[in-house]
């Protein structure tokens, strides 16, 4: 009989919910809701739990192992609570405790992009490889690292907030409540803010032709104004890009991984933004390790971390 696990995503853009197929990966069934206006622990548990339910609908529960929950912000993996998600808005939150209370299964619970460097190494880019760093731009910057075979947790089970390095000292506001963190200059958020604030101060740009009222910029969007060579976010994209990279070329010269995967909705849409950051990270690192490392894109797309987030309860990749 094939068993299956529930994997879930948990963003501050999106919830994407999934039944994954325990034998090969593969998704089955999927739940998508938006998170990006309904945040705050109790918006989030209802979501979640109208999301399981929608995805068991004919489902046999019985056939279910486990439930996984890759979440944005830092965790306690071993008490199943979300210590802080800015993001989410969301503190000190047991989903743990809530969730298998009332589907009485087990749940596990785990950072966002270590549940996608986690279905990335046992069904993606990092597959074939025992050192790796995986790199997700989003909402925020998330990152984790793969070090022989392991996910690096360190002391306090928080390692990998490559968005959260300091690129400058009086910078910009960040959601944590520091200035001048990485991913307020180069996480797809920034880059949206980046770009209103100038369509509001009258710069012109093709993207407003593809803007609705009361509607965000998408990376679709995005997209669409590159192929168009529009100059403002072809600005906005090159200078993330430099941040980014600068980033990226820290951690390479800090850990020396064999490969680096990007992954998120804007590395997958905007190919532009991807190619200019691994081409100025490459530039921005060591000779040596420069020469040696790869970039690959996310293989799972989307799927990165619900696939991941559904073999959490695995203690060894």
């Amino acid at each position: 009989m094939k068993k299956y696990s529930i994997g879930i995503d948990l963003g501050g853009t999106k919830i994407l919910t999934a039944l994954v197929e325990r034998a090969n990966g593969s998704v089955i069934k999927f739940v998508k809701k938006k998170t990006k206006k309904d945040k705050g622990s109790k918006k989030i548990i209802k979501k979640l739990i109208e999301s399981i339910e929608e995805l068991l609908y004919d489902i046999d529960i019985s056939n279910i192992d486990s439930i996984g929950i890759g979440s944005a912000g830092q965790i306690d993996r071993e008490n199943g609570i979300i210590i802080g998600a800015p993001n989410l808005e969301c503190y000190n939150f047991n989903v743990k405790e809530i969730l298998s209370e009332k589907f009485n299964l087990p749940v596990f619970l785990g950072n966002d992009v270590e549940a996608a460097a986690l279905g990335e190494k046992k069904f993606g880019a990092g597959k074939n490889y025992t050192d790796f760093v995986c790199i997700f731009v989003g909402t925020g910057i998330g990152s984790s690292i793969i070090k022989n075979n392991r996910i690096m947790k360190g002391a306090t089970g928080t390692a990998g907030e490559l968005g959260h390095i300091i690129v400058d000292l009086n910078g910009r506001p960040c959601a944590c409540g520091a200035h001048g963190c990485l991913e307020a200059y180069a996480s797809r958020s920034a880059i949206e803010t980046r770009i209103e604030g100038a369509l509001k101060k009258g710069r012109k740009s093709c993207i407003s032709d593809f803007l609705e009222e009361g509607k965000s910029i998408t990376s679709k969007m995005i997209q669409k104004s590159v192929e168009k060579e529009d100059d403002l976010v072809i600005q906005c994209l090159t200078e993330a890009s430099e941040y980014l990279s600068g980033g990226i070329a820290s951690v390479i010269n800090l850990i020396n991984p064999e490969l680096v995967i990007l992954g998120g909705g804007l590395i997958n849409a905007v190919d532009f933004f991807y190619q200019q950051t691994i081409k100025k990270a490459r530039a921005k690192s060591l000779p040596v390790p420069a020469e040696k490392i790869k970039f690959k894109k996310a293989e799972l797309g989307d799927f990165s971390g619900v696939v991941g987030a559904a073999f959490l309860g695995e203690n060894e990749l």
